[in-house]
């Protein structure tokens, strides 16, 4: 199964993100959204889950968790903006894979045999960091990430 991970669009699509996403069944959203059109995009690939972030406001967030959890081919996987909001023991939860957005910077990180994973932002560049997301490769032996430079 290949999971699309987007984070921190800010209102922002881009294009040349979308050919990326043809392939994935699911698509995670680590917050930020900015709008929810870009929820409506993200769902014509494949079933969105996305998390509320900072600087998403107004009514049609209301619809947006501060956390969700899924389970996808057999692992559990945590999706939260900033992991700083994380109040919980992650390998004590089960969860094989921890999502976040917020830094814009991409991370891949294995803490306590739990993966940690930062895609980094596809929105409106900050400071001198990557436009970024990453793909999930799952099944029930294994979890590969692949980061998917855009610049």
């Amino acid at each position: 199964m290949i999971v699309g991970v987007v984070s921190d669009t800010h209102g922002l699509l881009r294009p040349e993100v979308l050919p990326h996403l043809a392939e994935c069944r699911h698509i995670i959203h680590a917050g930020d959204v900015g709008d929810p059109a870009i929820l409506e995009q993200l769902a014509k690939f494949g079933q969105v889950h996305a998390v509320r972030g900072n600087v998403d406001k107004g009514e049609w967030t209301s619809a947006l968790p501060e956390m969700v959890w899924v389970s996808l081919a057999e692992k559990n996987i945590c999706v939260i903006h900033d992991l700083k909001q994380l109040d919980l023991n992650p390998k004590a939860a089960g969860l094989a894979v921890v999502v976040s957005g917020h830094t814009h910077k991409p991370l891949q990180e294995i803490r306590d045999g739990v993966l940690f994973l930062n895609p980094g932002s596809i929105g409106p560049r900050r400071f001198s960091l990557p436009i970024s997301m990453a793909k999930l490769y799952l099944d029930k032996n294994k979890i590969e990430v692949e980061f998917v430079e855009l610049d």
